[in-house]
C-alpha cells in the first residue's frame, strides 16, 4: 500500500483543465461538414440519448449508435478520425498546466475524470495532462461513487478536488466531510447553469478559471470555509 501524502490534489478535466464546450462545437462544424446538418443533429440526440443512460458523454459510443442507423455512410471513418486525432492540447485553459505544477508542490496531483475506457483517456493524453501528473490517472463511470478506490490508490490525510460540477463537489463532499476541500471553476455551461447553482450547496472554494489556482495560497485552501472565494 501507498504512503499517505499529507494532500492530494484530484482535478476533473472536461471544462476544470480543458475547455470542453469548444471542443463539442469544434465536433459540431466537422459534422456538419461531413454528414450534413440533419445528420449531425440527429448525432448529438443519439449523443443525449446514450448520455441519459450511461451517466458520462460517450462519443464514440453516440457515433457507433448513428452508424447503425447509416450502415452505407463512408464518411464515419473521418468523423472517428476527428475525434481520436483532435489537438486537445490547443483547448487546454490559459494556466491549467501552471495550475498542475503549483499544486504539485505541496502533493501528488492526480487526474479524476468520468468517461469511457477508449476517448476519454485518449483526450487525457493528447491534451498533454497523462505526462503533466506523470501517469496518475482516474477515469471511472461515476467518479463520486470510487471515493474508496480513489482512497485505496492514493491515501491522504487530506483531499482537494477541483471541478466546474457542483454535484460532483457535493456527493464527495458529504462522505470525506473534513477531509476533503472542494474548489469549484466556473467555466464550462455547466457552472453557468442557474439550475446547477441553485440546487447544490456552494463549494469550499470558488474560482473564476483554473488559472487562479496558481496563484492561492496552500494554507488558505485546506482551511477555507465554504463559500470563499479566493485568490
Amino acid at each position: 500500500m501507498r504512503q499517505a501524502a499529507q494532500t492530494v490534489f484530484l482535478f476533473d478535466v472536461d471544462n476544470t483543465l480543458l475547455d470542453n464546450d469548444l471542443v463539442q462545437e469544434d465536433l459540431s462544424a466537422h459534422l456538419a461538414r461531413e454528414v450534413g446538418l440533419v445528420n449531425r443533429d440527429r448525432y448529438w440526440q443519439l449523443f443525449e440519448e446514450l448520455r441519459g443512460e450511461l451517466g458520462y458523454a460517450d462519443y464514440l459510443g453516440a457515433l457507433q449508435r448513428y452508424r447503425l442507423e447509416h450502415l452505407d455512410d463512408a464518411q464515419l471513418p473521418q468523423v472517428s478520425f476527428f475525434l481520436l486525432d483532435y489537438p486537445f492540447d490547443s483547448r487546454l485553459y490559459a494556466g491549467a498546466l501552471a495550475a498542475l505544477a503549483h499544486c504539485r508542490t505541496r502533493g501528488p496531483t492526480v487526474i479524476l475524470s468520468d468517461g469511457d475506457v477508449v476517448f476519454q483517456p485518449r483526450k487525457v493524453q493528447r491534451a498533454g495532462l497523462w505526462q503533466a501528473v506523470e501517469g496518475r490517472v482516474l477515469i471511472y463511470l461515476h467518479k463520486e461513487q470510487m471515493l474508496a478506490d480513489i482512497e485505496r490508490r492514493y491515501p491522504a490525510a487530506h483531499y482537494i478536488v477541483i471541478d466546474d460540477k457542483l454535484r460532483i463537489l457535493a456527493a464527495m463532499k458529504s462522505a470525506w466531510r473534513q477531509r476533503l476541500t472542494t474548489i469549484f471553476v466556473r467555466q464550462g455551461h455547466y457552472a453557468h447553469d442557474p439550475r446547477e447553482l441553485t440546487v447544490w450547496p456552494a463549494a469550499d472554494v470558488t474560482l473564476d478559471a483554473i488559472g487562479e489556482l496558481s496563484r492561492c495560497e496552500f494554507g488558505r485552501l485546506s482551511g477555507a470555509s465554504r463559500g470563499q472565494r479566493l485568490p
